[in-house]
């Protein structure tokens, strides 16, 4: 019965939904990191080998060392101002990164991709709970973490609904605190993700709770069934 599922549940369900209805690949956050080949490190937020290879993949026209120097600004994002980071990344995101590199008949300037918005086949979604970030010998696990091409753009907390101490501003709170103690992991933030098993709303890394909202249909008039039940 619904009163009984657990937190657990509740991110077990999360999954399914994210890899048998909408495709992501899915991984369990250790494993990543305690194996033979490992995608990261405890204290890095992006999976570097996935976001080369989507580079690669996306921008073949492109000279390889000006793919390498898109990669390169992708990593040196990080400042002092997360929002100054998160801004920076997100025009990368959506606008391209510029590179120049010399052809035949000069200097030349194009753009590199990050995503393949014309074909989302392109693109690698992939999702890991029980993500873990180190930082300044914080340590802190986020449930799910969503990438797309190696990088961190949703993070997602969930709740019991049945616990009345863990409800989905306790899930909020949560996701200020990853905020404040792995601001890392938020530098490549597009959006943040609060639930509490029946109902989940959606804000930005300067959205206060207030802000954050119901995710709703592109008409903008109905609100997503979001319960995991």
């Amino acid at each position: 019965m619904a009163q009984f599922i657990t937190e657990d549940e509740i991110e077990q369900i999360a999954l399914d939904i994210l890899t048998n209805d909408l495709g992501y690949e899915k991984l369990y956050g250790p494993d990543i990191v305690e194996c033979d080949f490992p995608e990261r490190t405890h204290a890095e937020v992006i999976l570097r080998q996935r976001l080369q290879d989507a580079i690669d993949r996306i921008n073949p026209t492109i000279p390889a060392e000006a793919r390498e120097e898109a990669f390169k600004k992708v990593m040196r994002t990080a400042s002092i101002n997360a929002l100054a980071s998160n801004e920076a990344f997100h025009s990368m995101l959506t606008e391209g990164i510029d590179v120049k590199f010399r052809t035949e008949g000069g200097t030349r300037s194009d753009k590199v991709w990050l995503i393949d918005y014309n074909n989302p086949e392109q693109n690698n979604f992939l999702a890991v709970n029980q993500f873990t970030v180190i930082e300044k010998n914080i340590n802190k696990r986020a449930d799910v973490v969503l990438f797309i091409n190696g990088l961190p753009v949703v993070v997602i907390e969930l709740k019991n609904a049945t616990d009345e101490e863990a409800d989905m501003y306790a899930a909020y709170q949560q996701l200020q605190t990853y905020k404040s103690t792995i601001p890392s992991l938020f530098q490549y933030n597009c959006f943040m993700i609060a639930s509490d098993g029946w109902f989940a709303k959606a804000g930005t890394l300067s959205s206060d709770y207030s802000r954050f909202m119901e995710w709703k249909t592109a008409d903008g008039e109905n609100v997503i069934d979001t319960n995991f039940e």
